[in-house]
Parts: C-alpha cells; sequence; structure tokens
C-alpha cells in the first residue's frame, strides 16, 4: 500500500482535524498489498478442512485457521469463505474447522499450528439467537449445519471457541468477528440472560476483535503479522477492538467523557444528535462553507486523536440510564466519516474501540465477490442438505448496508448505512457463473438484492453532508431531501439480468423497502411485472404510531401507498399477486391498545399471520438498549424522562403474539379476558364487526366463524 493510503486507513495516523469529504474518496484499495510469500501454492479447489486436504495442496502448515459455528459452505454469502478466500488472495494458505466439538481442544488441532493467527467466528448469526427463540426455547434445528441438525455449536460460541483456540496453541494470535462479535464488542444487555454482559473480547481473552466490514482490518492485521509485527502493536486499524491496561491513554490523545457530549441527567439540554430534521431535511454544504453535523454538534479538537470514555462496565449493568446514555453514544458515533473512537473501563483494563471501517469502493467489492468460490458445500458433506445454502445458492449480492436504521435490526450497526455497491458488469457475471456451475439449476435467481432490495446506488446527494451527518435514518421521519432515490440504475440491472441466456426469472424475493419505492412507479412496475413469484413479502411491522415512533418506521399510509400501486401494476400486467405483510409484536413502544388496533387492522383488510415475529432482543440494537433500560435512546437520556412501555414477561408477551393471530381459536380465551379488561367486550361476538367470537368451536370440532381469509392485493382496495 501506499504511504497515503496507509495514513487514511490507519486510525491512529488519520489526518488531523474533521475532515469533510466522503469516506469514498479516502478508500484503501484491498488488493493493493504485495502478496504473502506462501501465493506460490496457488488457489485451492477448495479450502481444507484436513491434513489429507492439506497435504495434497502441498501444505506443511495452513498460516491462518478459520474457526466457524456454520458448516462450511464456498459461498460468499457464507462469512469465513468470503474470509478464506480473500486471505488465499492476498497469497496466505487458508484452513478452515467448521462446527468443532468444543468439549476438548484436540478437534482445534487437527490442521497443526496456524503460523500467523487464528480467526473465531460463531458463523452468520449470533450462536444465542441461533439456538434460542424469542421465547428463550431451545431451536432444535439449525439452517447452517448439514441436515439441518441442532446442536452443533455451543452457546456462546465465539467464547468458547476462542479458548479452545488458546488451549490448543496458547501463543497463536486470537482474532474474533462476525455478527456475534461485532454486535457484542461492548457492555451489552444479552437476552437469554437477563443481564448486561461485559465485551465478548475480554471474556473470550482474545487478542483483537474485528467489528462491521471487516475485510480491510483483516487483510492489514494478518500482513502485519506475517511481517513479524506483535499483535498487542496493532492498535491503528479501524473497525477493531482490543484491550490495554487501564487509563494507558496514548500519547497526544485526548479524551473526553461521554457525558460532556450528551448528559445523561436532568440540566440543561445538550445540542440532540437525534433530532428530527426539518421538513426540507439536510441543508446542502455551500461550497467554502465550513461542513457542521446534522446533530449540531461541532467537533471538538482533532477527531483522530480523540476518544470518548464510555460509562465503565459495571457502571452500565447497574445503572439503566448509564446503559442508555452508552448504547445512544455508540450509535451516534457511528458514521465512518466523522466518528470517534471509544473506550470502556472492564475491571483493571479497558476496551479500546476504534472507528468503524470505511466502506468499500465499487471496484473491490467486484472482486471480493469474483474470487474463485466453488459455490456449493465443502465436498465432505456429501449428499447432505444444508437449508442455509439451499435458500441462497441462486441467489446473488449486489449491494451491502442499509440507511433505514430500523432501531430492531442491527444491520446497519454491523454493516453500515452506506451503501456499498457492486458494478453492474460484475452482477451480470456471477449469474452466468450460477447458471454455468451451481448444481440443479433450472433458469431461476431466486433473489436478487442484499440487506435491501431496492437501495442500490442510492446515497446522499452531498458527500459532505453524508460525512457530517449523524441521524439514525436517511427515511424517518420522511425520506430525507439529500437522499437520492432514482431507481433506474437498478431497474435497468433488473432487465439485463433476465435477458441473460439461459435465465428464464430473477426474483426479488423480500426486502423490498416500499417507502423508498413508493417515489420510484417505474421500479414498483417493473417489480410486479417481471420479479415476483406471486407473493412479495413486505414489512410496514405495526400500524399504530406509538412504536412505529421507536421502530423508526414510517406510517402505515405508507404501505398502503405502496400497495395500490403494486396492484395496480400486478392488475395491468394481468397478474394475480400478494403482499404478505410482517408484523412485530411485543416491540418497544407496544401497548395492549396499539396491539388491538393491529388486529382490527388485520381483520379488515382480511389477512391472517401464520408466521409471527415476536420481538427478540438482539445483541446491540437501539430496541434492545430500550428494552433493557425503558428509556426512548433516540433523544437524550435523562433521568426522570418518561418511560417508554416496554412489554415483558411471558404473559405480556403471548398476548401481543395472540392479537396477531386473533383468528387462532387457541388465542381466544386469552383475547376475550383482555378485551374486557381494556373496556372492548363489543369486539366479542359472532358478527363481522367483532374480533373473537363468544364461544369457543366444539370439541367435537365445530368450525368456527371464518375470520377472512388471506390477504390479497388484488382485492384490499
Amino acid at each position: 500500500m501506499n504511504a497515503p493510503a496507509m495514513t487514511v486507513e490507519s486510525g491512529a495516523a488519520s489526518p488531523a482535524g474533521f475532515v469533510p469529504v466522503s469516506p469514498a474518496l479516502q478508500r484503501p484499495a484491498l488488493f493493493a498489498r504485495r502478496k504473502y510469500w506462501a501465493e506460490r501454492f496457488g488457489v485451492a479447489p477448495v479450502l481444507p478442512m484436513s491434513r489429507a486436504e492439506m497435504d495434497a495442496l502441498g501444505w506443511d502448515s495452513c498460516d491462518v485457521i478459520l474457526v466457524t459455528g456454520d458448516a462450511y459452505v464456498d459461498h460468499p454469502s457464507f462469512g469465513m469463505a468470503l474470509v478464506g478466500r480473500l486471505l488465499e488472495a492476498q497469497g496466505f494458505r487458508v484452513g478452515i474447522i467448521a462446527q468443532p466439538d468444543w468439549r476438548s481442544a484436540e478437534p482445534f488441532r487437527a490442521l497443526g499450528r496456524p503460523t500467523v493467527m487464528w480467526g473465531v467466528t460463531a458463523g452468520n448469526m449470533d450462536s444465542m439467537v441461533n439456538r434460542y427463540t424469542s421465547d428463550r426455547r431451545l431451536r432444535h434445528d439449525d439452517a447452517y449445519t448439514p441436515g439441518g441438525a441442532g446442536g452443533r455449536r455451543p452457546d456462546r460460541a465465539v467464547i468458547v471457541y476462542a479458548q479452545r483456540c488458546r488451549e490448543a496453541f496458547e501463543d497463536v494470535p486470537i482474532v474474533l468477528g462476525g455478527i456475534e462479535a461485532s454486535l457484542r464488542r461492548i457492555a451489552h444487555y444479552d437476552y437469554w440472560s437477563d443481564k448486561v454482559r461485559r465485551s465478548i473480547l475480554m471474556d473470550a481473552k482474545a487478542d483483537l476483535l474485528v467489528y462491521g466490514n471487516g475485510e480491510r482490518a483483516i487483510v492489514e492485521i494478518a500482513h502485519r503479522l506475517a511481517a513479524g509485527d506483535a499483535i498487542d502493536r496493532i492498535r491503528d486499524v479501524r473497525g477493531t477492538a482490543f484491550g490495554r491496561p487501564a487509563g494507558d491513554r496514548p500519547d497526544g490523545w485526548t479524551e473526553i467523557d461521554s457525558r460532556q457530549v450528551d448528559t445523561p441527567g436532568p440540566v440543561a439540554p445538550a445540542p440532540d444528535p437525534y433530532a428530527e430534521m426539518p421538513a426540507a431535511g439536510c441543508a446542502p454544504a455551500t461550497p467554502g462553507a465550513s461542513v457542521v453535523p446534522a446533530s449540531g454538534l461541532r467537533p471538538r479538537g482533532d477527531r483522530a486523536r480523540t476518544v470518548i470514555r464510555l460509562p465503565d462496565a459495571d457502571a452500565v449493568a447497574a445503572d439503566p440510564v448509564l446503559y442508555a446514555h452508552a448504547s445512544r453514544t455508540l450509535h451516534v458515533e457511528a458514521n465512518p466519516g466523522n466518528a470517534r473512537a471509544l473506550v470502556q473501563r472492564h475491571g483493571d483494563r479497558d476496551l479500546w474501540l476504534n472507528p468503524p471501517p470505511l466502506p468499500l469502493p465499487t471496484a473491490d467489492l467486484d472482486r471480493l465477490y469474483e474470487l474463485p468460490y466453488t459455490r456449493r458445500p465443502h465436498p465432505s458433506y456429501g449428499d447432505a442438505k444444508i437449508p442455509a445454502y439451499d435458500m441462497i445458492r441462486f441467489s446473488v449480492t449486489i449491494m451491502r448496508g442499509c440507511f433505514g436504521g430500523c432501531t430492531f435490526c442491527s444491520i446497519t450497526e454491523h454493516e453500515g448505512r452506506v451503501i456499498q455497491n457492486r458494478s453492474e458488469d460484475s452482477v451480470l457475471r456471477e449469474i452466468g457463473r450460477v447458471r454455468d456451475t451451481v448444481p440443479g439449476w433450472s433458469g431461476v435467481i431466486s433473489d436478487i438484492g442484499g440487506p435491501t432490495a431496492n437501495m442500490y446506488r442510492l446515497a446522499c446527494k452531498d458527500p459532505r453532508v453524508e460525512a457530517a451527518c449523524r441521524l439514525p435514518s436517511c427515511v424517518y421521519p420522511s425520506i430525507c431531501s439529500n437522499l437520492n432515490t432514482d431507481h433506474s440504475a437498478l431497474v435497468q440491472l433488473y432487465r439485463k439480468a433476465r435477458a441473460i441466456p439461459g435465465v428464464k426469472k430473477v426474483f426479488v424475493a423480500s426486502g423490498v423497502r416500499y417507502d423508498l419505492a413508493s417515489t420510484s412507479p417505474d421500479y414498483v412496475r417493473e417489480l410486479a411485472t417481471h420479479h415476483v413469484g406471486g407473493y412479495l413479502k413486505i414489512a410496514p411491522e405495526h400500524t399504530e404510531e406509538g412504536p412505529l415512533s421507536l421502530m423508526l418506521k414510517p406510517g402505515i399510509g405508507t404501505f398502503e401507498k405502496f400497495k395500490r400501486l403494486f396492484n395496480e401494476a400486478s392488475e395491468k400486467a394481468g397478474k394475480k399477486q400478494y403482499l404478505i405483510p410482517y408484523f412485530i409484536a411485543s416491540h418497544p413502544g407496544t401497548t395492549d391498545r396499539d396491539m388491538l388496533a393491529l388486529a382490527l387492522w388485520l381483520k379488515k383488510n382480511r389477512y391472517r399471520a401464520d408466521q409471527v415475529q415476536t420481538f427478540l432482543p438482539s445483541p446491540m440494537a437501539t430496541a434492545t438498549a430500550m428494552y433493557h433500560t425503558g428509556q426512548n435512546t433516540l433523544h437524550r437520556v435523562r433521568r426522570g424522562a418518561p418511560s417508554v412501555a416496554v412489554p415483558k414477561g411471558a404473559k405480556a408477551r403471548r398476548l401481543h403474539k395472540a392479537f396477531l393471530r386473533y383468528h387462532d381459536p387457541a388465542n381466544w380465551p386469552l383475547l376475550r379476558q383482555a378485551l374486557r379488561r381494556m373496556g372492548r367486550a363489543d369486539l366479542i361476538g359472532n358478527g363481522p364487526q367483532h374480533l373473537v367470537p363468544l364461544r369457543q368451536p366444539s370439541a367435537a370440532g365445530g368450525a368456527a366463524p371464518a375470520a377472512g381469509r388471506p390477504f390479497r392485493t388484488q382485492h384490499a382496495r
């Protein structure tokens, strides 16, 4: 890498002061380094999982061994395959230990001692989310395991795997990564133990943690370790966290107490980083004018050498207000264009978090997704079905990131809100490879998209504002006027994709952001005419302002607008197509009356929800902080502020779920009881105006009164 690129990537050497330019202009190339000497071994047909495979490749050792809680599928949708092939492209010999028996260290010695480092991840999901339902019940299946069998990974897999790696080869550096590590990087509320846990880095006793899109970080770490750097000297890489002796602040750094930035007390209000924008949206930057973050907070001194101290791990565990404050500060400091380093004490150690990684440019993202993946499971699995692979093997990723900012979702916290796009040519080449190489090809691309289906090439119109903005969402409370919502590039991509010889259909299975889609009737027509297989999943999440305002989701009227456009386009295309709206029960801010209103809306629109999502407080999500603390962290946290309604406990969550499934006879006794308590007994009866019938169906199997038919976009007006 050349020197200028290094100064931008390394946090400690970044240019002084706030830099009012888009990070897109400062991205170091991912593939610019000189390759490691082991490049001479060439590309492995598949990354080895055994010594026999290593021998066949002529390897005496692996440079990097990646340990994962998922089965090894050599496909870019599987994190360890993507990281493994990336490190291979850098010249390293990479081995995979997938779903090892964690009860001893012996399986972790299977490939010998890695010469450079261990890479440890729980897999594509947090292990607790993977193993338990929102009701804390053990799941008996696992989509990332051959045969879908459950029980092949431990609880808190990152911690367990890291400990076994240390037992296997004590002196080898351990680097954590993936979703579980990323979203548990600071002291965090853990739903399954119902307590605040320390940073996973501290509990795993690992050397470094890579969070977010970690490609640049993992490449730099691997090369520096291979060149002889000690792991405890690698402290300047963006998107990493590490431990250091408490109070040991580097020379030349300024430390700010987070409570000076956003005071959690009954004092004069500080500028609100999450204050609602004027209707006009972000003010465009004037050439030559100083750029101030959209929050109104002016940067203090040299941002590149400023660290914000969060309340200690013990303090946030003991005080919900301080927890809410720390969570809010973390989310405010999330834009890679202006984020500062964070530090949080854990006992006698400080957890140090460098600023988030810079987004990858299109050229790097293209090359990353076009590495020589086999796009199939490792041959050792034979004919065993891996459900997660079956779901994505004919899908194509076209972008990363999400600027929606939904508080219950962690996509933004992990992938960032700056959209990272692949080029049109790269996507079309991948579709051709799927057609030519993936077994079972029938001419259908099952899904084309990413975290969202229709944010491809959408971005802030002004890169200076993008680099300065601290708002959590570009589309709430309304779509920012500074946001480009032109869907024409995506429409063009769709048309070229379905014109590829051998391609019969290209589906958009889910993830359509309907408020954005509604700004482009041409996109909705293209979608409905060519890319829906009868049903399209949409996520309005709720109908009532209370929960929607805490989700950062638009009102139900926006959904109705999209529905009208979709219906009209489907009818014009001569197709009977249906929207499948998804809703969340028991989200923070939701009352019993909110759920009743949602149930009445469902009945009015003749919709029966078969699959119901109950809010699951996943690590680090903003809504999880609300769930744990009862504080609205979208605004300045203040002691004595009105609390957020949080449905907790099995009874409350069961009732909210029952409202979503008002048509299920098993829920009628609970709903009758609740309706009487709420003074709405008028909704109990056998008429069309009633929500639930007066009596249960007979034990002999008498039919219950019909509760309506599925929500059909052709007939719901």
